[in-house]
């Protein structure tokens, strides 16, 4: 297994376990067959295991399996408080100490604030006291590092990287979302302020593997070295130094197992111009069913009515190219989570955007085809909900 160092210089495997994906069988963790896939991890060399409170029975699966086997002291755990539960001082120490006594731990090795927003969010919880509240947690050692996991755009991410000292951050990042989401420039300026960066969804929940058109499947069947869409999704992370370790949800011994294999021969620097080349062509292949040519470059941001046009974009494209279920639920996510909405029916029409856009689009109009699609009854109802849940 290959490492890279935390802040503080130690060793994190490249390859983490995810483990909100642990098999289910009849509304319940399959134990058994989950641990022989967590020991199996632990034999490779992963020492990351990431998990969170709002992940259903996972938590206390975690440290079940950690416990019978006594191997709390060979993993580094990292869970995840839900901020968006939070309504006072007294409810941090609740839910971390539930998170505590399922896991059948005394401390917390990596510990986030689960899917963080925007800067509303956290300054939400700082007027709850969360910053006393980490410094005490830290000094106990009950809380190693602290960090933050996110969905969003770049700007915003980079916001949140300078609004506190962190010890390290989690984005989504894989080579369709290079330029959506915090996106390789907010990749970059964590790690140049010094922060690991662990990577979510480096499959895209598993459909950079499920939902490949057939042109994208031969693409990746031609390339040399033979290796399977994962394991090139994979390779195209750890290529890059800034990343430090990558999530997968396995649920079998031989995903465990072909991942493993990928990390041990993952080096940074590794892809050759023809390995590029033949992103570029995947790449392409997938977007063929795109509607709207956005790049993602920003220029026509911010927009004064607070529209996040380019992460808009990316989920109606998706839409086409990865099925309408999962777009909406990253579009809902990314858009009415938010303290500050970004939603495209927020779009007046102003035309600021248009002026500034590099490919000449007709943003205005693809807001409203993208509103149409993803912000229907469902999306406003939900909303509402979201916004009555932050009232009480």
């Amino acid at each position: 297994m290959n490492y890279r160092k935390d802040r503080y210089g130690n060793s994190i495997s490249i390859l983490g376990f995810g483990c909100m994906r642990f098999t289910q069988t009849a509304g319940k963790i399959d134990l058994e067959k989950a641990a022989k896939e967590v020991r199996a991890a632990i034999r490779g060399g992963v020492n990351y295991f990431d998990t969170a409170y709002v992940y259903p029975g996972s938590e206390k699966a975690l440290g079940a399996i950690l416990e019978k086997g006594h191997l709390r002291d060979k993993v580094n755990i990292a869970t995840k408080l839900p901020h968006y539960l939070i309504k006072s001082r007294e409810n941090l120490d609740k839910y971390f100490d539930e998170q505590l006594r399922r896991l059948r731990t005394d401390h917390v090795d990596y510990y986030l604030m689960h899917m963080l927003t925007d800067i509303k969010a956290w300054e939400r919880l700082i007027s709850y006291g969360v910053l006393d509240w980490i410094k005490e947690k830290k000094e106990s050692g009950q809380i190693r590092q602290i960090g933050f996991s996110y969905h969003g755009n770049t700007q915003m991410f980079c916001r949140l990287i300078d609004a506190y000292d962190w010890d390290f951050c989690q984005i989504q990042y894989n080579y369709m979302d290079e330029h959506s989401q915090a996106g390789r420039e907010g990749l970059v300026y964590a790690h140049e302020k010094g922060l690991p960066v662990i990577i979510m969804e480096p499959l895209r929940g598993g459909r950079l593997v499920k939902m490949l058109p057939k042109k994208a499947e031969e693409i990746f069947r031609s390339a040399e070295p033979a290796r399977s869409p994962a394991a090139w999704a994979f390779h195209w992370l750890w290529d890059q130094s800034e990343v430090t370790c990558v999530l997968s949800g396995m649920n079998s011994l031989e995903m465990v197992k072909e991942n493993i294999a990928s990390a041990n021969e993952a080096k940074a620097g590794e892809m050759t111009d023809t390995d590029r080349a033949m992103f570029a062509k995947v790449i392409r292949a997938i977007n063929e069913k795109i509607k709207v040519g956005c790049t993602g470059c920003g220029y026509c941001m911010p927009c004064p009515h607070n529209v996040d046009i380019p992460g808009i974009f990316a989920s109606y494209n998706r839409s086409y190219t990865e099925g309408l279920l999962s777009a909406w639920k990253d579009h809902f996510m990314c858009t009415a989570l938010r303290q500050t909405q970004t939603s495209a029916s927020l779009c007046v029409g102003c035309g600021r955007c248009e002026k500034h856009c590099p490919q000449h689009l007709p943003i205005r109009e693809e807001l409203k085809k993208a509103g149409r699609r993803l912000e229907g009854p469902v999306y406003i109802a939900a909303r509402q909900a979201v916004r009555t849940f932050r009232k009480y």
